[in-house]
């Protein structure tokens, strides 16, 4: 951390790079949205617990390739096996047919006993959901991430002025875009621990964002001139520095960590979390700092000049 203790970086100056790299990262998250909408009708790849279906992890004795499930999932066309942990192992899904969601949970394993044997796996997990139910918990999901999100915004609206928590939502917003566009890149699976990962995505970014925004109250505090505006945002944002690298870093080699050594649905949640975070501790700098420059610069806000010493009064 030394290396950050005493640092001097002008950030703000290097704030259209930073748009630019946004605008980019942007515009490639709405291409592929766009790309997978068209392609296959939906740009995010609901799972069984919003989508309805049922959902099979099945580890079989042998190494078995993915070719050979598909082939003896062929009386189910719409099933989608995928690795899932050891090589051996799969989930199965397969999109609701019908009032009943279950009844792939039993035709399902009696085709895989009929091309590869009776006792040649072994079922270790059964889901099925209606697609009922799994429409309601997509609007449950939507609101508890807007319900969060509104929390906060109100939390900033009374401990900073508007302009802070504008500022604030822009780079939340960015945050949330960005990631939104990596999962629907990636196809990245939604489930409960994806909503789970972007709603902690979004506390993190607000977090790191409160903290700089907060050093750069203090240090507005005396301001004498406009001009010094972009020098305070620097200041602020370096004296924080320390504290943004050692809480990111920590953070990152966790995940890490569970992204190089878990496996299936662990590895997709980390994934999340790791661009998520990367991407809060980017926007706190580089997108909610200028955002609140272009603010202050459009809107500037009435502060209080040092003032002058009163002139003794002159006797007689």
């Amino acid at each position: 951390m030394r290396l950050f203790a005493n640092a001097h970086y002008e950030f703000i100056a290097w704030r259209r790079k930073a748009y630019v790299v946004s605008a980019v990262a942007l515009m490639v998250s709405l291409v592929a949205a766009l790309a997978w909408q068209v392609s296959r009708g939906s740009w995010l790849r609901y799972g069984v617990d919003f989508s309805g279906g049922t959902l099979i992890q099945v580890r079989f004795e042998d190494d078995v390739s993915i070719a050979e499930v598909r082939a003896a999932l062929t009386e189910f066309p719409n099933a989608q096996p995928t690795r899932f942990g050891e090589d051996a192992e799969y989930l199965i899904r397969t999109p609701q047919v019908g009032e009943i969601a279950s009844e792939a949970a039993e035709e399902v394993p009696l085709a895989l006993e009929a091309a590869f044997g009776e006792g040649r796996f072994e079922i270790l997990r059964t889901e099925a959901v209606g697609a009922k139910v799994g429409s309601e918990l997509q609007t449950r999901a939507i609101l508890a991430i807007l319900l969060s999100f509104a929390a906060t915004l109100i939390y900033l609206a009374f401990r900073f002025e508007w302009r802070f928590g504008l500022a604030a939502i822009i780079a939340t917003a960015h945050d949330i875009l960005l990631t939104l566009g990596l999962i629907s890149l990636l196809q990245i699976e939604v489930a409960l621990p994806t909503v789970a990962a972007v709603l902690t995505i979004v506390g993190y970014s607000l977090n790191d964002t409160i903290v700089i925004f907060d050093r750069i109250r203090e240090n507005l505090h005396g301001l004498a001139r406009r001009a010094d505006f972009d020098q305070v945002l620097d200041r602020s944002i370096n004296e924080t520095l320390p504290r943004t690298v050692l809480t990111s870093g920590t953070t990152l080699a966790v995940l890490f960590a569970l992204f190089l050594f878990a496996g299936g649905m662990i590895r997709e949640f980390a994934l999340i979390l790791i661009v998520g975070i990367v991407l809060g501790t980017y926007s706190s700098i580089f997108v909610a700092a200028p955002a609140l420059r272009e603010i202050e610069r459009r809107w500037p806000a009435a502060r209080k000049k040092p003032g002058r010493p009163a002139r003794a009064r002159a006797t007689a």
